[in-house]
């Protein structure tokens, strides 16, 4: 298992003292959440991005992918949402990142005309994010939190450039089993995004197996060389803990809970 964290769990923080904190704790890598409010944004220049890939390559740490907030299932004309997912494909692949992370953003619509917007969306992209080497991946999420709905979407585009991001907490309250999530979102899968809560109703991030998630449940049916990424909900948290001080027990704990049984 490889392990990474967010940066939704330092919000701010300068991409060196990132680079430390995965490197002395032992996280082989880090999803950037690319928000104008960080660091790294799809406004940042090219000489910029090419500083900060050299820095982590230096720093033996893989931006394993950069976390944008397109909405590709959202009403509206395609090519502002296509114009934003272009501009993400090439601050990944600038950064040498694999992956660009996207939400579905459904709102209310009907499962069948959101669906069909977010496959139309991600098939034009596709080629695009092949020819920069870049992964786009839909999160389970918002209007499509079920494993079943991201694979459905997914499925439909058919692309080797479109795949899926596990968010166990939102497949989870989807009502959705471990087992079942994988086994739908396995032919797709990037990667799992970790996390644990208070409760279904206190969603307030708590320190990996100090809340209610199914982690070992949801560790059980991958890889034994799957990334998983501690996504620690600070950003829109502040109260909680601190998340620099939690990341060697958070390892240690994901490290417990993925060793092989028996």
């Amino acid at each position: 298992m490889k392990l990474a964290f967010s940066t939704l769990g330092v919000p701010g923080l300068p991409m060196a003292e990132v680079i430390r904190l995965a490197a002395e704790h032992g996280y082989q890598g880090v999803e950037l959440r690319a928000h104008p409010e960080e660091p790294v944004h799809p406004g940042l220049p090219k000489a910029e991005r090419a500083a900060v890939a050299d820095e982590f390559k230096r720093g033996g740490v893989e931006i394993l992918t950069v976390a944008g907030y397109v909405r590709v299932a959202a009403e509206g004309d395609d090519q502002p949402v296509l114009d934003e997912l272009a501009g993400l494909i090439e601050l990944a692949r600038d950064l040498g990142a694999s992956n660009v992370r996207v939400f579905p953003g459904g709102g209310d619509q009907e499962h069948d005309a959101a669906d069909a917007t977010a496959a139309r969306r991600l098939a034009a992209a596709a080629p695009y994010a092949a020819d920069l080497g870049v992964r786009i991946l839909l999160e389970t999420h918002d209007s499509h939190r079920a494993g079943v709905d991201v694979a459905r979407v997914v499925g439909t585009v058919g692309h080797g450039s479109i795949g899926a991001l596990w968010d166990v907490m939102h497949t989870w309250l989807a009502g959705e089993e471990p087992v079942a999530s994988h086994a739908v979102l396995a032919p797709h899968l990037g990667y799992v995004q970790v996390k644990d809560i208070a409760s279904a109703e206190d969603t307030t991030p708590v320190a990996l197996g100090a809340g209610v998630l199914p982690l070992r449940a949801c560790l059980d049916t991958l890889d034994a060389d799957s990334w998983v990424c501690w996504e620690y909900e600070k950003r829109w948290h502040p109260g909680a803990a601190e998340l620099p001080g939690m990341l060697a027990a958070g390892r240690e704990h994901l490290l417990r809970l993925g060793a092989p049984k028996g």
